[in-house]
């Protein structure tokens, strides 16, 4: 059975001095049974919040790395240097494709060095308004896909606990909305993708996260959906509030699948 995952991205938000605070006081109010929880501060804050979270069953993952392990890459952040302070990792985000030019291919090469660091990768992808409205979203998702995962070992991305990530950039702050169908529709994709890539039973068994301006007001339509196994979630993430809602419904969902016992 998939896992619930639920994961926080503080995108460039906190600092050190808020940062633990903020986190002890989420993963205090975000207890459900059979729901994996993860917060993705900035890189300045990862020190903090995984020591406020001690003791607690929450991840701590980074929002990127780099896809060298060391080198002259001014202001850049290699695997090795995220040993002890984060077990996930953010990669492929819509605002790094966006923003700083990220390429598939690129983001294939730091999927690798994730791995071989043993972080767990949540592996982003998703169609802009353009493509949605020119009926390509499948088409771009698989090839988003295929450019980061194409020639790398299913099994060895399974077994490191892949998730997928979907975010409809068109639904993120722009006022347009995606139903729990469009969710359920791109997941069932994404795992035919797989299966074409040659994942077959592995493919079913891969999470696949909803991205899109997610809150606690409508988080249920989004975990309603059989193919729909948690959220990445943003600007809602910083806010208590939303997170204890959120996660509650997640427990609902969880408990639904039989994982919450």
């Amino acid at each position: 059975m998939r896992p619930i995952v639920i994961a926080a991205n503080w995108k460039m938000n906190t600092t050190p001095a808020d940062a633990g605070d903020l986190a002890r006081t989420i993963a205090s109010r975000t207890r459900e049974p059979g729901v994996t929880r993860v917060i993705c501060p900035p890189y300045v804050s990862l020190a903090a919040v995984r020591d406020a979270l001690a003791g607690e069953d929450v991840g701590v993952g980074a929002q990127n790395v780099h896809h060298e392990l060391a080198g002259a890459y001014t202001g850049e952040v290699s695997v090795p240097m995220l040993a002890g302070l984060a077990t996930w990792v953010i990669l492929g985000h819509s605002e790094r494709r966006a923003y700083f030019g990220e390429t598939d291919a690129l983001i294939g090469k730091k999927l690798d060095r994730a791995l071989a660091g043993g972080l767990r990768p949540i592996l982003c992808v998703g169609e802009v308004l353009a493509e949605r409205e020119a009926g390509r979203e499948t088409q771009v998702v698989d090839g988003q896909l295929r450019g980061a995962l194409e020639g790398r070992d299913p099994e060895t991305l399974a077994g490191a606990g892949l998730v997928v990530a979907y975010e409809p950039v068109w639904a993120i702050g722009t006022g347009k909305n995606a139903r729990g169908a469009d969710a359920e529709a791109m997941a069932q994709a994404i795992r035919a993708s797989l299966r074409a890539l040659g994942w077959g039973s592995r493919a079913d068994e891969t999470p696949v996260l909803y991205g899109g301006s997610v809150t606690s007001g409508n988080i249920e339509e989004f975990l309603a959906e059989p193919g729909v196994d948690g959220a990445l979630i943003g600007g809602a993430s910083l806010k208590p509030d939303e997170m204890a809602g959120i996660c509650a419904r997640a427990g609902i969902t969880a408990k639904a699948r039989g994982l919450a016992s």
